[in-house]
Parts: C-alpha cells; sequence; structure tokens
C-alpha cells in the first residue's frame, strides 16, 4: 500500500502546525514553500483538513493556519483511513474477476487493511513530531522567520 501524494503533504502540513509557540499563524505560501509544492494544489489539501476540522483557517491579511484540534486527538490510523478513503486494497467487482466467489484473497487484504488502521491508530500526530521531527519543524519555522525578516529588510 502506498499513500497518495494529497495524504502525504495532509500529513505534513498537520505536522508542520502542530507548533503551537508561533505569534503569527502559518500561512500557505509559507508551507508552500518549506515543502516546495505548488500553491494549488496546497488549497486543495488545507481545503480538506479544514473541512475535516483538524486545521482552522482564517483569511484575510493577519489570517492563515494552525491546528484545529490538540495533535494528541489525532490518530494516524484514523486521519489515514480518512484522507486515503480506502475501505479495500482490491475490488473484485471492476474489473470483474473470474474467481469472485471462490477466492479468499479480498477477505485477506481486508483484514490485513483492518489490522493496519487499528495499529496507526496507536499512534497520534503528536507522537510522529516527538523528538527529531519536533526539532525539525521548529529549525523549519525559524528560517523561515529569518527569510522574511530579510525580505522585509
Amino acid at each position: 500500500m502506498q499513500l497518495t501524494k494529497f495524504t502525504d503533504l495532509s500529513l505534513r502540513v498537520l505536522m508542520y502546525l502542530t507548533q503551537e509557540e508561533r505569534l503569527m499563524p502559518v500561512t500557505i505560501n509559507e508551507i508552500a514553500e518549506q515543502f516546495t509544492v505548488p500553491r494549488n494544489h496546497l488549497i486543495k489539501v488545507v481545503t480538506r483538513l479544514n473541512k475535516l476540522g483538524w486545521v482552522s483557517a482564517t483569511r484575510g491579511r493577519n489570517g492563515g493556519l494552525r491546528l484545529g484540534v490538540q495533535a494528541n486527538q489525532l490518530k494516524l490510523g484514523n486521519v489515514l483511513q480518512e484522507l486515503e478513503n480506502a475501505s479495500a486494497l482490491i475490488d473484485c467487482a471492476k474489473p470483474p474477476c473470474a474467481l469472485k466467489g471462490n477466492c479468499h484473497l479480498k477477505e485477506i487484504l481486508d483484514i490485513g487493511l483492518k489490522a493496519f488502521y487499528e495499529h496507526m491508530n496507536t499512534f497520534s500526530l503528536a507522537d510522529v513530531v516527538n523528538h527529531k521531527t519536533q526539532s525539525a519543524v521548529i529549525s523549519m519555522h525559524q528560517r523561515y522567520q529569518v527569510l522574511l525578516k530579510d525580505k522585509a529588510a
């Protein structure tokens, strides 16, 4: 199973937003620059995360993004399942499989997928940004603030 680029970027956005000590909200432009991703793609990601309530977005001159929930409340299995929208790894109906009804593969894969999501739910977003990741995210925030000051000068 490979995560989509949409899910990958969504996870990165959520991780980036975990640092609550900033005075100003994070902007879409900032995230686009930090992760070198197209702004238009990022807008779609943030819109989805906002609709899910995981990100709070404020429009306007002083607007920006913040986490909409505590990082320890976002369980990875739930996040992945929602973003991937995968309830099954294979679909025996499309295209129609000649073995349908006489094969055990789909059932086994479904059990594995369920176990994957359950295992991922033993971790939260807070667990992901612990230790080295947290330091890296803080460093990214600090570098961006320096860059903004340099541009303003």
